[in-house]
């Protein structure tokens, strides 16, 4: 019998419900997995609340660890008893065990624990894309990170200091700071306080950034703009505070010729030899502790809408991970 979360409204936390669901055996290609730890991602508020529109009823998250318990026919890459991890699986990670496509698992190196893969390897997998696919950050540049005392915030310090970057952040407030600054962050903004762009220019003697990393949408569009530089890129992944609407185009050509970019993971994470090798990247970088993902709180998987409350209140720090 597994524990399911789902939906069959969208709404505020609590929309999430609780089922017992009999699963069958698993069918071709399928291997039936049992969930050691899911992570929390803003994106699961997107899909709850229907900022992003699912099919209802729905289940909920798509980062996950745990082990495989069975396998179904034709299933030969995985075995009982390997440890694995997704995200890349549909939604359905709020669950205490499912079945599931063998092709949409990651292996676990020995060297990863549960939690970690649970809560770095949908995160880690979009820093892989953003930092050195999207933007091609360069050693030298200077870079903008919006809310880089987040789970993915603080991966992409890590990784842009990785690489050779100058990154400025922002943040909420002294504690995130504190954060940001040992992730690695050379300068760090107050983004209650500070008038980021004019700091940004300030830091970077008028000349302003090469790319600013926006995960936070409409609050900080207008300090993205004033901040990065002459044939600047603007990378607008998220909607914490609300989608980016209503963008203009003259805006970008009084600010520079701007560059601005929209993506979605699942267009730079589209073929099986793409996921390999981001993958890899990020087991890579884990392994050799360059990326030192936070785990900042841990509720149990049932506490679910209580972690969605607290994130989206900005009351969460770094990486949260979902226990069953």
């Amino acid at each position: 019998m597994a524990l399911i979360a789902q939906i069959t409204r969208t709404g505020g936390p609590e929309v999430i419900e609780w089922v017992d669901r009999d699963l069958p055996p698993p069918g071709p290609g399928e291997v039936r997995m049992r969930t050691t730890a899911a992570g929390l991602n803003f994106i699961d508020t997107y899909h709850r609340s229907g900022l992003y529109t699912v099919p209802l009823p729905s289940g909920l998250g798509m980062e996950a660890a745990g082990v495989v318990e069975a396998v179904g026919p034709g299933v030969e890459s995985l075995a009982a008893g390997d440890r694995v991890g997704t995200w890349a699986a549909g939604l359905g990670a709020y669950a205490t065990e499912r079945n599931l496509a063998a092709a949409s698992l990651y292996r676990l190196p020995d060297a990863i624990d549960d939690e970690t893969a649970a809560a770095s390897l949908l995160k880690g997998c979009t820093v892989e894309f953003l930092v050195e696919r999207c933007a091609r950050v360069q050693p030298g540049w200077t870079v903008l990170v919006h809310a880089a005392a987040g789970g993915v915030g603080l991966l992409l310090v890590q990784w842009l200091k990785h690489v050779g970057a100058t990154v400025i952040g922002t943040v909420g407030s002294d504690a995130k700071a504190e954060r940001a600054r040992t992730a690695g962050a050379d300068h760090v903004l107050l983004s209650r306080q500070d008038d980021i762009a004019a700091r940004v220019r300030e830091i970077t003697g008028g000349e302003g950034v090469s790319v600013s990393f926006d995960g936070v949408g409409a609050a900080t569009w207008q300090a993205s703009l004033g901040a990065t530089r002459r044939r600047g890129l603007i990378i607008s992944y998220g909607n914490a505070s609300g989608p980016v609407e209503g963008v203009k185009l003259a805006e970008l050509n009084q600010h520079g010729s701007l560059f601005v970019t929209r993506p979605t993971m699942h267009h730079y994470y589209a073929t099986p030899e793409e996921h390999e090798a981001g993958s890899a990247r990020v087991f890579e970088l884990l392994t050799a502790g360059v990326l030192r993902p936070e785990i900042g709180q841990r509720f149990a998987l049932e506490d679910v809408a209580e972690a969605h409350r607290r994130l989206e209140a900005g009351e969460t720090q770094g990486s949260t991970v979902l226990v069953p």
